[in-house]
């Protein structure tokens, strides 16, 4: 075991839970969590604000290559010193988070990034890559899935709760659209690692997620 306990890859695509879950999960066995998708959205907030094209590979990961960004527990995202959290949550962002995340260059400098976070292990770690590219060898792996529709309707509501109007068909055909863009990228593209186990949110509650991947952490660590 590394020094400061297990390292575990929860994957999935958008909207699945696997951010809330992994969340909780680590506030339960006292660990660490890193929601990687936040460092991607955090870099996309910075490329639109310098407007940095975001299709320009180099451009993006030079940018990348500057950003001061810390993940805070409890969720805050700190980017060069200002917490953008909030403003990670929008449409416009998530969107502009699909493009930069595809460019190679910028993939490899992230990774480098959530090696270095989680080497010493007591992390919990969500994304689209942790178990396939980040940590292969992650002591216990998850893929979390949910059907789109049901995702969009999560997202939907909690823009919903933030007083911000959204329209469900939107933002299930932007679900659609970044599945495809992860799951076929050069890079690092979002799949399910052979020895992840899968947990299909679409009809469980986060209560019943928490507690079977608890019940697996605890199985491996025992």
């Amino acid at each position: 075991m590394r020094p400061r306990g297990l390292v575990i890859a929860i994957d999935g695509p958008s909207g699945a839970g696997k951010s809330t879950a992994g969340r909780a999960v680590a506030e339960r066995l006292g660990y660490v969590f890193l929601d990687t998708g936040a460092m991607y959205r955090a870099l996309a907030l910075a490329a639109l604000r310098a407007s940095v094209p975001l299709d320009d590979a180099a451009a993006v990961a030079s940018l990348a290559a500057r950003l001061r960004l810390d993940l805070r527990p409890g969720g805050a995202v700190i980017l060069d010193g200002e917490d953008v959290t909030s403003a990670l949550r929008t449409q416009e962002v998530g969107a502009a988070a699909s493009r930069v995340s595809v460019h190679p260059p910028v993939r490899r400098h992230m990774v480098a990034r959530q090696r270095e976070m989680g080497q010493a292990g007591g992390v919990v770690m969500d994304g689209r890559d942790i178990g396939t590219a980040v940590f292969p060898d992650a002591d216990v792996k998850f893929y979390v899935d949910a059907h789109p529709r049901q995702r969009a309707t999560r997202r939907h509501e909690e823009l919903a709760q933030r007083g911000q109007a959204s329209d469900l068909d939107t933002i299930e055909r932007e679900i659609r659209q970044r599945d495809h863009a992860d799951s076929t990228r050069a890079e690092s593209p979002l799949t399910r690692a052979p020895d992840a186990i899968h947990l299909d949110t679409t009809e469980l509650g986060l209560d019943e997620v928490v507690k079977r991947m608890l019940s697996v952490v605890e199985a491996r660590s025992a």
